[in-house]
């Protein structure tokens, strides 16, 4: 046989090979995300998979609704998350699989002395009751907390869930990043910073502090025991309708499975059938948790409901960050001040027996709706003072209390753009 031959059919031969090599691989799929899940542990997932002699996985963290949204649209077989599904008709066809327990743990700066807060120290300062280091045992310095924009953020929507029984929550964090990745950077620049991230991602990160929660440092160990409180399932999600949602699908099962039990626990996680009692016991520990905070849970509303206001300004001060001057932000303080104007209404009218009265029990638990104490009759009724004198020892959070208003509403009235006050100083307690 003539040389060239014989190199046509070594390369055909070869070629036939390497293409029956790659359709036995399947083909490539995308994954899509949260950083919390994709970026460290997914990654890793994906690699695996490859070298396990599946086809390659590109992986693509960024954010919870871009994952679902490019899962939806077709531009991704699989999306990360670290919150399940919320029930809306966007994400009824939807499959949500968990494959692993992550703990969801607070970070600081290191050069915070701050080591250890309470579940209701940690609901109090997203609720905007706390505002200070100094009312946690630190330093006098205003709380920086931050938090990830997006309302259906995974780890900022399974921290709400256990704080305060539902995850949109809004809460009193202006300071808002795209990902948990900018807010852990963010973190490590900042000493008055607090925020939330996964176990996963932080764990032997010396530039931040993980926080202990009521005296448990988040470990997988302390995870898997389920006496570190605050942890959450990690999510792979699938299309049905996918052109490859049977390779996806064979991807979720290998990431379940026992070759990848090593590869789940080496990026500081919990294989998800690992933690069979943690699943047992997770309506039970819901309970704790709300019990301990002095929350309740609550029946989500439909999505097209409007969110809940229950946070202190948490809506009008989260707007205002953001766009100060938008449409949104006048109608979130409009609607602020109108559910005060009923309180104060409702207690005019309780007056003849001394009750204090709120809009709502949610509201009777925080400072964003004012407590307004009644009157002996119901016509008479005592105005609050419109100015206060600040003496030593206060802070904007205990005028806050004291008068019935928010600590954002404060910063507005007086202009200020921090917590320090001076003994002396005369604060306007509404406005003009």
């Amino acid at each position: 046989m003539p040389v060239r031959s014989v190199r046509l059919s070594v390369a055909a031969l070869l070629g036939a090979c390497l293409t029956t090599a790659a359709l036995a691989a399947g083909p490539a799929l995308t994954l899509r995300g949260d950083v919390a899940t994709t970026r460290g542990l997914v990654q890793d997932l994906a690699s695996a998979w490859t070298r396990s002699g599946h086809g390659k996985v590109d992986v693509q963290p960024f954010n919870t609704a871009s994952g679902l949204d490019a899962l939806r649209n077709g531009s991704a077989d699989i999306a990360g998350s670290a919150r399940p599904g919320n029930g809306s008709p966007q994400e009824s066809g939807l499959v949500f699989t968990p494959v692993a327990w992550d703990g969801l743990v607070m970070i600081t700066h290191p050069n915070n002395p701050v080591g250890n807060l309470s579940l209701k120290q940690l609901h109090d300062i997203y609720y905007g009751k706390i505002t200070n280091w100094s009312e946690v045992g630190g330093r006098s310095a205003p709380m920086n907390v931050y938090a990830v924009a997006s309302p259906g953020d995974g780890v900022e929507f399974s921290l709400r869930k256990l704080l305060f029984g539902r995850g949109n929550q809004p809460v009193a964090a202006p300071r808002l990043y795209v990902n948990t990745a900018k807010l852990e950077e963010a973190v490590a620049l900042d000493p008055k910073a607090i925020g939330v991230t996964t176990l996963s991602r932080v764990a032997g990160n010396h530039k931040v502090k993980m926080i202990r929660i009521d005296g448990t440092a988040p470990s997988v160990s302390t995870v898997a025991s389920g006496s570190y409180k605050l942890y959450s399932p990690l999510y792979l999600v699938t299309n049905p309708a996918s052109p490859h949602a049977a390779d996806a699908q064979a991807f979720v099962e290998f990431a379940k499975g026992d070759k990848a039990a090593s590869v789940v626990r080496g990026d500081d996680a919990l294989p998800y059938d690992a933690g069979s009692a943690l699943a047992a016991a997770d309506a039970s520990r819901r309970a704790q948790i709300l019990a301990a905070v002095g929350a309740h849970a609550v029946v989500q509303p439909t999505p097209s409901a409007a969110p809940p206001v229950a946070a202190p300004g948490a809506t009008y001060a989260s707007r205002a960050a953001i766009a100060p001057t938008s449409e949104r932000t006048a109608e979130a303080k409009r609607a602020l001040e109108e559910r005060r104007a009923r309180a104060a209404e409702q207690a005019s009218l309780k007056g003849v027996r001394g009750e204090a009265t709120t809009v709502d029990a949610a509201a009777a638990r925080g400072p964003a709706f004012a407590r307004v104490s009644a009157s002996a009759t119901v016509k008479s009724t005592v105005a609050k003072p419109r100015t206060y004198k600040v003496t030593k020892g206060d802070t904007l959070s205990s005028i806050a209390r004291a008068h019935s208003v928010d600590v954002a509403d404060l910063r507005t009235w007086n202009h200020l753009k921090g917590n320090e006050l001076k003994a002396g100083q005369v604060l306007r307690l509404g406005e003009r």
